[in-house]
Protein backbone atom coordinates (compact mmCIF):
# COMPACT_ATOMS: atom_id res chain seq x y z
CA UNK A 1 0.00 0.00 0.00
CA UNK A 2 1.26 3.27 -0.92
CA UNK A 3 1.20 6.30 1.91
CA UNK A 4 0.42 9.28 1.02
CA UNK A 5 3.18 12.01 1.64
CA UNK A 6 1.89 15.36 2.97
CA UNK A 7 3.45 18.40 1.72
CA UNK A 8 3.31 20.77 -0.78
CA UNK A 9 2.73 19.99 -4.58
CA UNK A 10 5.56 21.05 -6.02
CA UNK A 11 9.14 21.23 -4.84
CA UNK A 12 11.51 24.08 -4.47
CA UNK A 13 12.58 24.58 -8.13
CA UNK A 14 9.36 24.45 -9.54
CA UNK A 15 7.78 27.36 -7.79
CA UNK A 16 10.98 29.38 -8.37
CA UNK A 17 10.45 28.57 -12.19
CA UNK A 18 6.72 29.37 -11.38
CA UNK A 19 7.69 33.18 -10.36
CA UNK A 20 10.13 32.98 -12.79
CA UNK A 21 7.18 33.27 -15.12
CA UNK A 22 4.97 35.03 -13.93
CA UNK A 23 7.55 37.97 -13.36
CA UNK A 24 7.96 37.75 -16.96
CA UNK A 25 5.15 37.71 -18.17
CA UNK A 26 3.99 40.80 -15.78
CA UNK A 27 7.05 42.19 -18.10
CA UNK A 28 5.63 41.47 -21.39
CA UNK A 29 2.29 43.67 -19.52
CA UNK A 30 4.30 46.23 -19.04
CA UNK A 31 6.07 46.58 -22.15
CA UNK A 32 2.30 46.70 -24.01
CA UNK A 33 1.59 49.49 -22.02
CA UNK A 34 1.88 53.07 -23.45
CA UNK A 35 1.60 54.31 -26.97
CA UNK A 36 -1.84 56.08 -26.76
CA UNK A 37 -2.95 60.12 -27.26
CA UNK A 38 -4.02 62.25 -24.90
CA UNK A 39 -6.26 64.01 -27.62
CA UNK A 40 -8.30 61.53 -29.16
CA UNK A 41 -8.79 63.58 -32.07
CA UNK A 42 -5.10 62.90 -32.60
CA UNK A 43 -3.82 59.55 -34.19
CA UNK A 44 -0.02 58.38 -32.51
CA UNK A 45 1.85 56.13 -34.68
CA UNK A 46 3.67 54.46 -31.59
CA UNK A 47 1.26 52.16 -30.85
CA UNK A 48 2.36 50.26 -33.52
CA UNK A 49 5.90 50.94 -32.38
CA UNK A 50 8.03 46.80 -32.51
CA UNK A 51 8.38 46.77 -28.44
CA UNK A 52 4.41 46.93 -28.22
CA UNK A 53 3.30 44.39 -31.37
CA UNK A 54 6.67 42.03 -31.87
CA UNK A 55 9.02 41.96 -28.75
CA UNK A 56 5.76 42.09 -25.87
CA UNK A 57 4.09 39.27 -27.27
CA UNK A 58 6.79 37.32 -27.81
CA UNK A 59 8.08 38.18 -23.92
CA UNK A 60 4.84 37.45 -22.01
CA UNK A 61 4.38 34.09 -24.51
CA UNK A 62 7.73 32.88 -22.96
CA UNK A 63 6.82 33.58 -20.00
CA UNK A 64 3.79 30.81 -20.43
CA UNK A 65 6.49 28.65 -21.75
CA UNK A 66 8.15 28.80 -18.50
CA UNK A 67 5.23 28.34 -16.05
CA UNK A 68 4.07 25.40 -18.11
CA UNK A 69 7.84 23.98 -17.86
CA UNK A 70 7.44 24.64 -14.11
CA UNK A 71 3.83 22.93 -13.55
CA UNK A 72 5.28 19.64 -15.98
CA UNK A 73 9.09 19.33 -14.34
CA UNK A 74 9.77 16.57 -12.11
CA UNK A 75 12.04 15.94 -9.48
CA UNK A 76 14.33 13.02 -8.36
CA UNK A 77 12.97 12.14 -5.20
Amino acid sequence: MEENKEGFLFEKVNYKFLLIGLGIIALGFILMTGGGSDDPNVFNPEIFSFRRIRLAPTVVLLGFGITVYSIFKKTDN
